[in-house]
């Protein structure tokens, strides 16, 4: 069992019962799965690029990217249908609370001139999203072996009803959100 499986399982059920006046433990959200994408444009022009993103969002996350691919042709943008020119990775499970622990305790405080996550981030019912402009904040990531700079985005899926229900879970697992 992973560290923040531990916390949930010790600290925040009990808390968020007390808290929220839930009757039965199931009745606590729970993050039932972390999405992890990467947006590869300019893989239209050069093949490698993409390669070279699976690679670095394979080491990230500990798993194989699926490649998703264009569903229109815009001509603008010089895109075809069916060109590759996306990533994305769905954890469950222990990898995703491993990826979770990973990126609270060493991404998040290597980002430049960081000053705590938006709060405003939440969708309505209880998802958070977040956004990274370089994968190197990650420490697995070996700044020489890598080709370009590429965002990527990571969305926390729970099953809280509320924001303040999924706001008040990500706060007790220890994700740095700045008061509203």
């Amino acid at each position: 069992m992973s560290r923040l499986e531990e916390i949930y399982q010790d600290k925040i059920i009990p808390g968020m019962m007390s808290e929220f006046k839930y009757s039965n433990k199931m009745q606590v959200p729970k993050i039932e799965k972390i999405v992890v994408s990467m947006g590869v444009g300019m893989a239209a022009r050069e093949k490698k690029l993409i390669e070279g993103a699976a690679r670095d969002l394979a080491q990230i996350t500990g798993q194989k990217p699926l490649i998703c691919k264009a569903k229109k042709s815009v001509s603008n943008f010089k895109l075809r249908q069916g060109m590759d020119i996306g990533l994305k990775v769905t954890l469950r499970g222990r990898r995703m609370y491993e990826f979770l622990d990973r990126m609270i305790s060493l991404a998040i405080p290597r980002v430049r001139d960081f000053r705590g996550l938006s709060p405003s981030a939440f969708d309505g019912h209880g998802n958070y999203n977040l956004g990274f402009t370089e994968q190197m904040v990650f420490p697995e990531i070996n700044p020489d072996q890598c080709e370009a700079t590429q965002g990527m985005n990571v969305a926390l899926v729970t099953s809280a009803k509320t924001d303040d229900e999924g706001r008040r879970m990500l706060k007790l697992f220890g994700m740095p959100l700045r008061d509203s």
